[in-house]
C-alpha cells in the first residue's frame, strides 16, 4: 500500500523519520541504478561518520577547589615550608557523544585497470541544510569540490525545512521555476556554469530523472516516484505513522494542510 500522498509525504520530514528513510532512498536508488548503468559502470554507496556531542549538565566528580595540607601556617607567605597557591582539581564535565553515519552513492566508470568516479549522488539530510552547523560547512566543502573538479553532482532534497543547499543558487532557480518545495539539482562537470534543476511541489509526483554519465555515454534515468515508492512500502511507516494525528514538521501552511487532510483515507 503506498504513501497517501502523489509524490513526497510531508508527514517523513519529521527528524524522527526522515534519518531512516534518507537510508533506504539510498539503498533502492542503488538498486535502480544497477539495472539501468551500462557495461563498465557501477554505482555504489559510501559514508562519511561524525561524533555528534550534546550537551549535559555539568556534575563534579570531585570538590572544585582544595588546599593542600599547610606544613607550617605561621611561616611567610611562599617560603620554604609552607603552601602556595591552592591546588586546583579538574571539574568532570559528562557529555553524550555519539557515532553518526550518512551514507551516499557514488557511479564509477571502469577503464581498463583503473576505476574512475564519475557520478556523486547526495540524498540531503537535516544536517546538510542545519545552518551554522559543521556538518553542513563540511557538506558544502565537499560540494565546491565536486563543481570545481571532473565529478558530476546530483543532489536530491526532499526536505522543506532548514537552508538551500544544493549547489544551484535557489534565488535563480526560483525565477526559472516559480516556488517549489522539492527539488534535484544536477550539475555536469562538463558544463560547469549549468545547473539542470528538477523543481518538485507537495502535490507532484517525484520525478524521473536522468544521471549523468561520461560525456560521450550520455545518461540513465531514474524514476524517484519508483524509488520512494519502494522505500516506503518496505519501511515502518504505514504502521508508525498516525496520519491525520501526528504532527508535520516543518508545518504546512494552512492552504497546504487543508490540501493534506483531503488526500487522506476517510
Amino acid at each position: 500500500m503506498p504513501s497517501p500522498f502523489p509524490g513526497m509525504d510531508p508527514y517523513l520530514e519529521h527528524p524522527d523519520l526522515s534519518p531512516g528513510l534518507h537510508g533506504s532512498l539510498i539503498v533502492y536508488l542503488k538498486a535502480a541504478l544497477q539495472h539501468v548503468l551500462p557495461q563498465g559502470y557501477y554505482a555504489d554507496s559510501n559514508e562519511r561518520g561524525w561524533l555528534e556531542v550534546s550537551d549535559c549538565p555539568v556534575r563534579p566528580g570531585v570538590g572544585v577547589l582544595r588546599r593542600e595540607k599547610e606544613d607550617d601556617a605561621s611561616g611567610p607567605r611562599g617560603s620554604a615550608g609552607t603552601s602556595t597557591l591552592p591546588a586546583t582539581l579538574p571539574v568532570l564535565v559528562s557529555v553524550s557523544v555519539e557515532e553518526r553515519r550518512e551514507d551516499f552513492l557514488e557511479i564509477y566508470a571502469r577503464q581498463g585497470e583503473e576505476e574512475r568516479l564519475v557520478t556523486a549522488i547526495e540524498v540531503l539530510s537535516p544536517t546538510n541544510k542545519a545552518s551554522g552547523s559543521d556538518r553542513r560547512g563540511e557538506y558544502l566543502k565537499k560540494q565546491r569540490e565536486m563543481i570545481l573538479g571532473r565529478v558530476h553532482l546530483v543532489e536530491v532534497d526532499l526536505l522543506r525545512g532548514g537552508r538551500h543547499t544544493t549547489a544551484v543558487p535557489r534565488e535563480r532557480a526560483v525565477e526559472k521555476a516559480g516556488e517549489f518545495h522539492y527539488h534535484v539539482c544536477v550539475h555536469r562537470f562538463d558544463r560547469r556554469g549549468d545547473f539542470f534543476v528538477y523543481p518538485i511541489r507537495l502535490a507532484e509526483r517525484l520525478p524521473a530523472i536522468e544521471i549523468p554519465l561520461l560525456p560521450e555515454d550520455g545518461a540513465v534515468r531514474v524514476d524517484l516516484e519508483d524509488v520512494f515508492t519502494r522505500a516506503y512500502d518496505d519501511g515502518p511507516y504505514r504502521k508508525r505513522v498516525r496520519y491525520g494525528t501526528d504532527e508535520i514538521v516543518p508545518p504546512l501552511t494552512a492552504q497546504e494542510a487543508e490540501w493534506a487532510r483531503q488526500q487522506l483515507p476517510r
